[in-house]
């Protein structure tokens, strides 16, 4: 059974003849005892109110703790996901690159071949203009050789 603070100071006792209790000081001893126990009480409800308070608070950050858990999750693997695309870009240009090079590289062989050519076509060119030249300047040579001769 529950005494509350009321139940003491409303509490009565059989007053004896002989040799009984004084009941001021009895009543004196019930209002102080109801008067801490009133403050018992009264720590106990705020102790209660506190605990569930943090109860709630403890709750709520677990709460956050989780969110926050899930969204360092969520970034990393965004983070991850960025990083593989990056690769994955950087593979392309690179590939785009060395098939550029590779173009240029085949555009400048062909080129190459044929500056060669027309070089090889020059030169030929040359050698029989030479031998053209001679051939005229040896008509020529023994033209004047017969006119100086007639």
């Amino acid at each position: 059974m529950k005494i509350s603070p009321l139940d003491i100071q409303q509490q009565q006792f059989r007053v004896k003849t002989f040799r009984g209790l004084d009941p001021e000081d009895v009543d004196a001893f019930l209002q102080s005892i109801a008067g801490e126990m009133e403050e018992l009480i009264r720590e106990n409800s705020q102790m209660k109110e506190d605990q569930s308070q943090h109860n709630r608070e403890m709750l709520d950050m677990a709460e956050k703790e989780r969110e926050l858990r899930d969204t360092l999750l969520s970034a990393q693997r965004v983070i991850e996901e960025m990083k593989a695309n990056a690769r994955k870009e950087a593979e392309l240009i690179i590939s785009e690159a060395e098939i550029k090079g590779e173009r240029i590289v085949a555009d400048a062989e062909r080129q190459l071949g044929e500056l060669m050519s027309r070089i090889e076509e020059v030169r030929r060119q040359r050698i029989q203009f030479e031998m053209s030249f001679k051939g005229l300047l040896e008509s020529f040579s023994r033209q004047l050789i017969g006119d100086e001769l007639v």
